[in-house]
């Protein structure tokens, strides 16, 4: 090169360049949103509680307003969805109290029979261990009473904003599903005209997987609640209506959930059924894992987007790095509608 001649860039150069810039500010963005989600993160959680109750019963309320004022077929969807919800807890809680009883004996005696079970060969294990680890664990309450009494303190305020983010969703559920079309409408038209049409495509999209992996992930919970309810009942395992519940409630965690949870059932099988039973469970685990992830998943997925099993734990796994288990809940929705706008906004550019 002559002096003062320019330097030659080469095109490859030229061209990963121009991305890098590109992905710094989209990575800047992404960071100052999640910054922001993460200073009001109660409200989002609310709206994304509220939307997901309004992909659930917004068909419901479309079907009863046909005969009745819509504002009527709003309130009693909802006051119908709620009298389930407590009626369900109810029925927990009765099950729970009914075997408290016989609980606490078989947990007694199963312990006693964990621990034969582990001092005979092949694992040998000296017969005051688990004795002493029971009084380790006495004296270390003892000793950190006031900080677990201050733990509990703490958790009371947490309860009550949890309790407030649930009527912060329920009451944003309530204008969704009445009228959130026409919300959504008046949103477009503050957007400048060249922007309105892509918006528009992309907030259909969005939508549609939202719905449809809710109405999904739903079903798949539903599923595998009834599947572990009845199966647990016929292995005898106590407490199977609260372990199916939880069940349920796991399964909104895709791949981690049901694992965790068919684990908790395995333990409490083991304590109160004996080793044979709690290997049935165990053996349950990866039934009920092959069933959801071969048939489950892509049948009852398909109006949705289907997304890689790698693309799922790494979501699953960054969310609940970056907001626990709500992080780990939204992840997978949050991808899926990400992907379905983009490809939305492709299809309709070419």
């Amino acid at each position: 090169m002559q002096p003062g001649t320019p330097p030659t860039v080469t095109p490859f150069l030229r061209t990963a360049a121009a991305y890098a810039w590109r992905l710094l500010v989209v990575g800047l963005l992404v960071y100052s949103l999640f910054a922001v989600l993460g200073r009001f993160h109660e409200i989002g959680v609310a709206v994304f509680l509220g939307l997901v109750i309004t992909a659930l019963l917004r068909p419901v309320a479309d079907v009863v307003a046909r005969g009745l004022p819509r504002p009527l077929a709003v309130a009693l969807t909802l006051l119908g969805s709620i009298a389930l919800v407590l009626g369900v807890l109810a029925l927990v809680g009765e099950a729970v109290a009914g075997e408290r009883t016989t609980l606490v004996r078989e947990f007694r005696e199963g312990v006693g029979r964990i621990e034969d079970w582990l001092e005979r060969p092949p694992f040998r294990l000296a017969p005051d261990a688990l004795s002493g680890v029971q009084s380790r664990i006495g004296q270390f309450l003892s000793s950190h009473r006031s900080t677990l009494l201050s733990e509990a303190m703490s958790g009371a305020g947490h309860l009550v904003a949890v309790l407030t983010t649930l009527a912060l969703g329920l009451f944003s559920a309530v204008f969704f599903i009445h009228s959130g079309d026409r919300q959504w409408a008046w949103f477009q038209e503050q957007l400048p005209g060249a922007v309105r049409d892509r918006v528009g495509i992309g907030g259909r999209a969005a939508w549609r997987t939202f719905t449809g992996y809710t109405h999904g992930i739903v079903l798949v919970a539903a599923v595998n609640a009834v599947l572990v309810g009845v199966a647990l009942w016929l292995l005898g395992v106590p407490l199977a209506v609260p372990l199916a519940l939880l069940e349920f409630l796991a399964a909104f965690v895709p791949l981690i959930g049901s694992p965790i949870a068919l684990a908790v059932a395995a333990v409490v099988a083991l304590a109160s059924q004996g080793p044979l039973v709690a290997g049935i469970v165990v053996a349950l685990i990866v039934v009920i894992g092959q069933i959801e992830g071969h048939l489950l998943h892509p049948l009852v997925m398909s109006w949705a987007v289907r997304l890689h099993p790698l693309v799922v734990a790494i979501s699953v796994i960054a969310g609940s790095i970056a907001a626990g288990i709500v992080g780990a809940v939204v992840a997978v929705p949050l991808v899926s509608v990400v992907w379905s706008v983009h490809t939305a906004l492709r299809a309709a550019r070419g």
